[in-house]
């Protein structure tokens, strides 16, 4: 596992040089393991066991987390004199059925698949721990490091709030992550400053009447009409009263009332999401939500009963974390392997551990050279350009190397 050959950075710190090809094949194998055996959130038991396995093998000692799924590992001796970087990887899969025709290493179980990426992430971080781990026994680490593999990243409100009262945290300065994106060839990266991901709640509502006949809605809580008033106008309303900028959205996706066209129901439901841009305002959105599905169900002489749970809030990377990032990857594989990248709507857990420590996730390029199609994450079909695990171990071994900055508060 020693490096091929070694670089010096102008910034002092000996950087590594091509991963051996045993580590690669070695690595490859993992995550295709992975994939034929995807595991739900708080279910990943044999993913758990996996990892532990190969990380006790390089001598390393990792702590399987409360829960009995996911792990943490540090490498090097952790004390209050020394700051401690941190690699995150979700593990878990989607409860989807892999859809791909041709794939030797497709899901072997039914309607589960690793239709995200993060058997990429969970090997990424994997192989950066046994790169890290030898240089370790060499006497090259310069601080501690930390290894953080959560579970149930895809279960509302994410895994990691489970993780952190664990103390996966605890002693750390900054943290990173990265997350596969089909969008970005193999070989690159996507870096943003700032927020990069979406906060995402979820938002159910049942609204109650007396019902009544459609001959006499003028004697009870015409409850069809309520409910279509709450799905077009509480949106509006919402929208107006929050900074436009902070781009937050509230769309439904079911909404449910009524059995007969003759008669006026007793109960209807809806759900959807809540997204938001901006921080401050996500903070700020039950109160808004919640008021303004008062006011139209008062109006209708609805009774509602709301069911708001917080999601995650936005991803927002640290200038300096990622600025630690551009230069361990232009380090590695020069300039053009940066590209900026926008804030999307999709939602990320790795956001609540930016609530304690500075931190940045980047997006990790997946697709194939020449790949011309248009994929998407979170599709029965979706893999990785399995180039894209070198890559991310390159970029998370020379962070490492180049971090000697203590963040922590």
């Amino acid at each position: 596992m020693s490096p091929e050959s070694e670089a010096e950075h102008p910034g002092g710190a000996v950087l590594p040089g091509a991963l051996p090809e045993a580590l690669r094949a070695e690595l490859v194998a993992f995550r295709r393991d992975l994939h034929m055996h995807p595991e739900l959130g708080n279910q990943e038991f044999r993913t758990t066991a996996a990892i532990k396995a190969r990380l006790e093998l390089a001598g390393l000692v990792p702590r399987v987390l409360d829960g009995g799924t996911g792990l943490v590992c540090d490498i090097g001796e952790v004390d209050a004199g020394r700051p401690v970087v941190a690699f995150r990887a979700d593990i878990d899969a989607l409860p989807i059925p892999d859809t791909k025709t041709e794939c030797a290493y497709r899901s072997t179980v039914p309607d589960r698949a690793h239709a995200c990426g993060h058997d990429v992430h969970t090997t990424v971080v994997l192989g950066t721990g046994l790169v890290l781990a030898e240089l370790h026994r060499q006497g090259r680490l310069p601080h501690p490091v930390r290894l953080i593999f959560q579970p149930a990243e895809e279960v509302l409100p994410g895994g990691a709030a489970e993780a952190i009262k664990s103390g996966v945290l605890d002693g750390v300065g900054r943290i990173v992550a990265v997350h596969c994106d089909p969008r970005v060839e193999a070989g690159r990266v996507g870096l943003r400053v700032g927020p990069i991901t979406s906060a995402c709640d979820r938002l159910e509502i049942a609204l109650d009447g007396p019902g009544g006949h459609t001959a006499r809605p003028h004697l009870t809580t015409d409850l069809v009409t309520a409910v279509a008033r709450v799905a077009t106008d509480v949106p509006a309303i919402v929208a107006r009263r929050v900074d436009a900028r902070s781009g937050l959205s509230l769309t439904w996706g079911r909404i449910e009332s009524g059995h007969a066209p003759n008669v006026i129901p007793q109960h209807a439901e809806l759900s959807g999401t809540v997204r938001c841009l901006d921080l401050a305002a996500w903070r700020e959105a039950p109160d808004v939500v919640h008021a303004a599905i008062d006011e139209i169900a008062n109006l209708h002489r609805a009774k509602s009963e709301i069911t708001y749970v917080r999601g995650v809030p936005p991803v927002v990377n640290d200038p300096d974390v990622t600025e630690l990032l551009r230069n361990a990857m232009i380090s590695r594989r020069g300039a053009q392997s940066v590209e900026g990248t926008e804030q999307s709507l999709g939602g990320e857990d790795f956001s609540w551990y930016l609530e304690h420590v500075p931190g940045a996730m980047a997006r990790l390029g997946v697709r194939r050279p020449g790949d011309r199609l248009v994929r998407d994450l979170h599709q029965g079909d979706f893999d990785a350009d399995e180039h894209a695990i070198t890559v991310g171990v390159e970029l998370f071994t020379a962070a490492a190397l180049l971090d000697a900055g203590d963040r922590r508060p």
